[in-house]
């Protein structure tokens, strides 16, 4: 599961952010980007210390700021069935041909033996 499709899935449901900071978030996720930056509303936000708390219609956070998310279950369990009905991911890639590398062309062996180079 990709983090940004997790966000995506999230819009309009709760979530509390943490920030590197210390500060928390609690709302509801407006809507996000591709640098994870968030816009939050209906907003509680606590101090550090967790001894003052503020009503704050809509905010928006930046990406880098953040040290945690908390999404009710319900969405992860969301983003997973889709994954099911698409088929789901879990991939190895998305090209063709055998991977990183040049591979054994059929040249007499890699390193070790069988080839022209010293052994």
């Amino acid at each position: 599961m990709l983090p940004l499709s997790l966000l995506r899935t999230a819009e309009n449901h709760p979530m509390l952010v943490e920030l590197k900071n210390g500060e928390t978030y609690n709302g509801h996720l407006a809507s996000c980007d591709h640098w994870m930056n968030l816009n939050l509303r209906e907003v509680t936000l606590t101090s550090r210390d967790g001894d003052q708390f503020w009503k704050i219609p809509e905010v928006f956070i930046r990406g880098n700021t953040i040290k945690y998310l908390r999404i009710p279950d319900e969405v992860i369990d969301m983003v997973k069935e889709e994954e099911h009905k698409r088929g789901g991911g879990g991939g190895r890639g998305r090209g063709r041909g055998r991977g990183r590398g040049r591979g054994d062309r059929g040249r007499g062996g890699g390193r070790r033996g069988g080839g022209r180079g010293r052994n």
